[in-house]
């Protein structure tokens, strides 16, 4: 490669830099190899064998056990070998990287690099210089053109001109990319042979974080993590401006604690909505089985005999111990919000409805059932001694945060670790292929629903211990747009099978975070919906962008 500038190296000359440095290192190499033949590589060998002669059905037991023994009885011979020649293979690899550190970089790396350098500056001139001539020609055949058709024609072709050299100019400096990464990672290429993939702490970080800077992509970052940056931000002006016009600090240690406390029962819902978003669902009753669930919960935990009737009658659960009406109400709440959401989940799975009207009939049904069966009351509050026995305060912690995190770890092993769990990553996808590949897309779909439905369960009897019951109909109203936000915000995409527990969590935390710090700075409930309705936008219109740049 001919080029004016001495410092840019051609193939040639990288290959020449580098051939003293893999010569050096190739001899140690070669004596390395001879050294671990009858050692390391014949252990490696050995222990495969065993491993095969154990797995292998085909052979008898007799003939199984004396492949192992006879295995094993090679293995100690080449294990005697490889005690023997470890000193000296250590040295060999000492030696080889001492001479890598002090004449890789030096002699190889650093020019590689700065030719990469100058080579690119060059491109950039190259690529301007090309605009010009490109420009100064378009502008001369529009001087002797007259027709409107013809000048169109030009500026058709002129664009189609830049976009050959930018293509060109693009092509150029992943070339140079290439190159000088080439050039770094071919280091740890020669340790990976010496040390058989054995890197230190520090190696892998640095090839980690080299790797992330190659693969880098500013657009494909923006369009990943361009609303949690814009959220921060947010953010961290509300932490500067609260100060001022409240005249108190918004990052403090009781305030997280608030923010962690109330997100704890949304996390359960957000949990809960997530699958069925992953199936390119979602729940729009969510804020009624709330109310359902807190009514219900109240009802049998309540303070004394209860004031206000169901269908006419008052329950009176005092009899029973304390600890067996909180067991049932979870029960009770979890029975319920499952019961309808298996319904919906049926008429999803069955008859191909979609979750918006199998779930909106489910939201008008329970708060015309719970709103007529109650008459819209409030139940008032529970036994004042049950939020200390379900999320007790421990030196000012509040325990219903590690509720949610059993939640966050429980629903996490299902979506990561179990056969549903990929089933339902499968059916989000392509709901299709995954039929014909042998997956109940009915049961995926209907399970789904069942584990929303428990997870509802358990967030609307953790609200009502955290807000000590006042359980009514109308509670919770709008819950289920905060939840389907948080998965949403939280990367759960929309278009099926995207999405991760983390990003939820996240979701969750931030919209918990948003509402509490606009709530301190005095911000009008409903402006926070707009702030919400903004956030939402955006975050549906840059996965709506990734899903059509994936296209």
């Amino acid at each position: 490669m001919a080029n004016g500038n001495s410092k840019i190296l051609t193939a040639e000359q990288e290959m020449k830099l580098r051939q003293p440095i893999e010569d050096y290192v190739s001899k140690i190499q070669a004596e390395i190899d001879g050294l671990r033949a009858d050692g390391t590589d014949k252990v490696l060998s050995l222990q495969n064998q065993i491993d095969g002669a154990k797995r292998d059905r085909a052979l008898t037991k007799e003939n199984r056990e004396t492949r192992i023994a006879k295995a094993r009885t090679e293995l100690e011979k080449a294990q005697k070998v490889e005690e023997k020649n470890k000193n000296e293979v250590s040295k060999l690899i000492a030696d080889a990287e001492a001479y890598l550190k002090a004449h890789y970089d030096q002699e190889y790396y650093q020019p590689v690099k700065e030719s990469c350098e100058l080579q690119k500056t060059e491109a950039k001139e190259k690529y301007q210089k090309k605009l010009s001539e490109l420009s100064k020609e378009h502008q001369g055949i529009l001087s002797g053109l007259s027709d409107h058709r013809e000048i169109k024609e030009e500026n058709y072709v002129y664009k189609n001109r830049q976009f050959d050299a930018k293509m060109e100019f693009e092509k150029e400096l992943q070339e140079i990319k290439d190159r000088r990464h080439g050039a770094y990672t071919y280091k740890y290429h020669l340790i990976d042979l010496l040390r058989m993939s054995k890197f230190t702490f520090a190696e892998t970080r640095a090839q980690q974080w080299e790797n992330y800077k190659y693969t880098f992509n500013r657009r494909a970052f923006l369009l990943q993590n361009g609303l949690y940056i814009a959220i921060i931000l947010i953010f961290i002006a509300l932490c500067i401006i609260t100060p001022i016009i409240k005249n108190a600090p918004l990052l403090t240690y009781n305030n997280v604690l608030n923010i962690l406390q109330q997100a704890s029962p949304r996390m359960f819902l957000a949990l809960g909505v997530a699958g069925l978003i992953l199936l390119t669902g979602t729940d729009l009753s969510i804020g009624r089985m709330v109310g359902m669930g807190m009514t219900t919960a109240t009802i049998i935990m309540h303070q004394g005999i209860n004031t206000g009737a169901v269908f006419g009658h008052i329950f009176d659960f005092t009899k029973m111990s304390i600890g067996m009406r909180v067991f049932l109400a979870l029960a009770v709440c979890v029975i319920l919000c499952t019961l309808f959401t298996t319904i919906a989940g049926f008429f999803t799975a069955r008859f191909k409805m979609h979750p918006f009207i199998s779930t909106m009939a489910n939201m008008l049904v329970i708060f015309g059932l719970v709103t007529y069966a109650t008459k819209g009351v409030s139940f008032g509050a529970i036994e004042p001694a049950i939020p200390g026995m379900i999320i007790p305060k421990i030196n000012g912690f509040p325990t219903i945060i590690l509720w949610a995190a059993a939640a966050i770890a429980i629903v996490w092993f299902i979506w990561n670790k179990t056969t549903f769990g990929k089933n339902l990553y499968a059916v989000g996808g392509n709901p299709e292929a995954a039929a014909v590949s042998g997956i109940s897309v009915f049961g995926v779909t209907v399970g789904a629903f069942i584990l929303a439905g428990i997870l509802y369960g358990f967030g609307s009897w953790l609200e009502c211990a955290r807000m000590v019951g006042s359980g009514s109909a109308a509670y919770g109203q709008g819950w289920e747009m905060d939840a389907i936000a948080a998965c949403v915000v939280g990367g759960v995409s929309f278009t099926g099978g995207i999405g991760k527990i983390s990003g939820v969590v996240v979701g969750v935390f931030i919209f918990t975070a948003l509402t509490y710090s606009l709530t301190i700075l005095g911000i009008d409930t409903n402006l926070q919906f707009v702030f919400s309705g903004i956030i939402i936008l955006v975050a549906v219109t840059l996965d709506c962008l990734k899903y059509v740049q994936k296209k």
